[in-house]
């Protein structure tokens, strides 16, 4: 948004309620990738209406918007303080929790009913998260979306009435066959730059890579650093993956570089104020990901659950914890356990 057009925006948002919910919620979607902007809430969720739409899969897209007003209205049912309310910190992990259940799990009633209780869940998890972390200064990140939902898709393995769809079963894990960087990608750049355009949307579980384009225009509306380090995070990913042989139908579906993406831009330009030495450490954070993705997915694969974002998760806060003598950003996003910005 513009100046104008945002102080105009911010105008409304003051006088009417009901806009103020729009609003919030808006920011809770563009807070997955650490804008609070709702313009690029609203590209992001319209890049999961796409991906639901053009895969035939439209139940994430309500079960994302559901959870995400859910989130948002316990948030207010509890309370919470209104800079974070106003800023969509209750909305972010809801949204993917929202996203993830019907993407795992087959649509039913039962389904349903476990989205609606980890969206309500996945607000108090946030508080319980984050005053845990502000023991340390960290943020929450979105660990209370990972842990929440990994106990509902877990849960979906004692209950009859909730059958599994994309997940498990569980297994023993096996090395990966090796592939050719060359030959298996066969030097075609289309191939390459779709992979690297899926990794963005791939947060939010879509396999499009139009949807990438549009996560990436909600970057840039926001922050013209977090698209590059959003793109150069899916980049990273996909170039490193490629050369150390993972299964190239992951790497084509976008699956090693969601993670990534969201440790590079939190590295290059939410927590840290951009510059060269803080591109070189995002760098590193960037590529440990994708070490803790590999990582994970082996430790994973005897429980039958995917990883989520945690690889982003464990990698960003290891890398925030030891609080390294980088210029932090103006907005000093960790002050509070969460982000305490505004963005």
């Amino acid at each position: 948004m513009t100046a104008a057009s945002s102080s105009g925006w911010n105008s409304v948002v003051d006088h009417n309620a009901f806009v103020r919910f729009i609003d919030i919620n808006l920011r809770g979607a563009g807070q997955v990738i650490f804008q609070n902007n709702p313009l690029t809430g609203l590209f992001f969720i319209a890049a999961i209406i796409w991906a639901a739409y053009a895969g035939n899969h439209i139940s994430i897209a309500i079960g994302a918007v559901v959870a995400l007003l859910i989130g948002t209205v316990t948030a207010m049912l509890l309370d919470v303080d209104e800079p974070s309310l106003r800023q969509g910190l209750f909305g972010f992990n809801a949204i993917l929790v929202g996203a993830g259940v019907p993407t795992f799990l087959v649509d039913s009633p039962a389904m349903w009913f476990f989205l609606i209780v980890g969206a309500a869940v996945s607000t108090v998890v946030m508080l319980a998260v984050s005053n845990v972390m502000k023991t340390w200064g960290a943020p929450a990140l979105t660990f209370p979306f990972v842990l929440t939902t990994w106990f509902l898709v877990l849960a979906a393995y004692a209950f009859g009435r909730l059958p599994i769809g994309e997940m498990g079963p569980p297994a023993l894990p096996h090395a990966a066959p090796a592939t050719d960087f060359i030959t298996d990608m066969k030097i075609q750049w289309w191939p390459f730059l779709e992979a690297v355009l899926k990794g963005p949307p791939q947060v939010f579980f879509m396999n499009n890579w139009i949807s990438g384009i549009l996560v990436l225009i909600g970057l840039l509306v926001s922050s013209v650093w977090a698209a590059v380090f959003g793109f150069l995070g899916s980049l990273i990913a996909v170039v490193m993956s490629l050369a150390l042989g993972a299964s190239l139908a992951d790497i084509e579906a976008g699956l090693f570089g969601f993670s990534p993406v969201l440790t590079a831009v939190a590295l290059g330009c939410t927590f840290y104020q951009p510059s060269w030495r803080v591109a070189l450490f995002a760098l590193l954070g960037t590529v440990f990901t994708v070490i803790v993705q590999g990582a994970m997915d082996v430790a994973l694969a005897p429980i039958g659950i995917p990883t989520f974002t945690a690889p982003f998760v464990f990698a960003t806060w290891l890398f925030l914890l030891p609080k390294a003598k980088l210029q932090p950003h103006p907005h000093e996003p960790i002050k509070n356990g969460m982000f305490g910005q505004d963005r």
